[in-house]
Parts: C-alpha cells; structure tokens; sequence
C-alpha cells in the first residue's frame, strides 16, 4: 500500500506557503520549497517525488552520495540543495553533486569551492550562511564579517545567489529574519534561504525565497 501521508502533507505545506505569500502581496512561486530529506531513505522520499515535488536538501555530501544517483535516474529534473555544513575536503564532491549549496560560511571554504568548480566544471548556486544570532556554538558568518567574507567570494567568482540563516531556537524568529532581508538588500542578494518546519510562513511573509521543511513533510525521525 502506498503512503499517502506525505503526499497530503507536501499539499498543506504548499497551501500554507501561498496563504503567506498571498497575506505578503507576493507570489507562491517566488518562493522554493526545499523537502529536507537528511536520515530518511529513498522509500520515504518516493512518495514526495511521485506527487511532483523536486527540490531536497541534504545535510551530509556521503548521504547524499548514496541515495540520489539513483533516484536521479528514475525522476527527472530534480534539484539538489546542500543544507547542512561543507567541509573544505568535501567541496570537489559537492560542487559535483548539489545544484545548490546553502553554508558556505568562510574564506577556507570559498577558496576551496572556487576550485572545486574549476575542476569538475559546475557551478552551484551558493547562499552565504549568516550566523544571524551571532551564537557562539552555531555555524555561519558573524553578521559583522558578512561584508568581508562576500568580497571574498567576489574576487573568487562564486556564484553567490542570497543568504541563509537558522535563527536562535525558542525565540520569535521575525526580527532575525528581517535583519538576513535587510542584509540580503543591503548587499544586492535577492535570495532568502530562510524558515524551517516551524517558521516556514513567517519566513515567507518576510520575504524568503528559499524554505527549508523536513519534519512536517516528513514526520518526526525515528
């Protein structure tokens, strides 16, 4: 028997985001829904693939390496987002692997992506992540280093496409997510990774291109 439940869900997490989008005067398809599908395997994520959904994100380069050549052969036109923090000595394997790489979080990894690229001739799109609570045990670029770290990207030509943020849990996370737009207008960035399975429309409201869902499409982890 097929699971329908995850079907169901990735239907009332698309009608919340385009009640936000709507209540925001924006429109439903200038925000992305990135199905988070780290620890789930390939029999839990079919069902999202077969009622159309196309973008996934994953936090580890090996766990993606293991499950989505495969399913990459059996559906078209999926986009593969890195979510989770990037390793310098993981950047080759990523740049080969994701369409999209959210963390990208200081000059040592910059370099090494830049190469990356060169070598295996793709360029994914990149989201500087923004430790937007400037929390000590948080991954993400000090909003005060924020200026540096994009001139760093610059003068190596990385695709840089907008910022990403996790804000402070068990705090209203508007004020962090108007400050990751502020910075976003601030440095010419149009895209917003930001707002999870808690905060998905508050983020959208705020202005987020980007959102990224795992529990509440997928249910809790086991």
């Amino acid at each position: 028997m097929t699971d329908t439940a995850p079907a169901s869900r990735l239907a009332d997490i698309r009608s919340a985001i385009a009640r936000a989008a709507r209540l925001a005067n924006r429109k439903a398809e200038e925000v992305s829904l990135i199905a988070v599908s780290k620890t789930h395997p390939p029999e839990s994520i079919v069902p999202l693939l077969e009622a159309g959904q196309r973008v996934f994100g994953e936090n580890r380069v090996q766990e993606a390496a293991e499950k989505w050549p495969a399913l990459r052969e059996h559906y078209e036109g999926i986009a593969l987002h890195l979510v989770g923090q990037l390793q310098s000595n993981k950047a080759e394997d990523a740049a080969r692997l994701f369409d999209a790489i959210h963390s990208v979080d200081r000059p040592s990894l910059v370099t090494s992506l830049a190469r990356a690229m060169d070598k295996v001739g793709r360029r994914p799109a990149c989201f500087v992540q923004v430790n937007i609570g400037d929390e000590p045990q948080k991954g993400g670029c000090p909003t005060a280093e924020l200026p540096a770290l994009l001139a760093v990207c610059r003068e190596a030509e990385l695709p840089v496409k907008g910022l990403m943020c996790i804000p402070p849990a068990e705090v209203e996370p508007a004020p962090y997510f108007a400050l990751l737009a502020k910075l976003g207008r601030d440095h010419g960035l149009a895209g917003l990774s930001m707002g999870m399975s808690g905060d998905f429309e508050t983020a959208v409201m705020i202005g987020a291109t980007h959102v990224r869902v795992g529990t509440a499409l997928f249910g809790a982890r086991g």
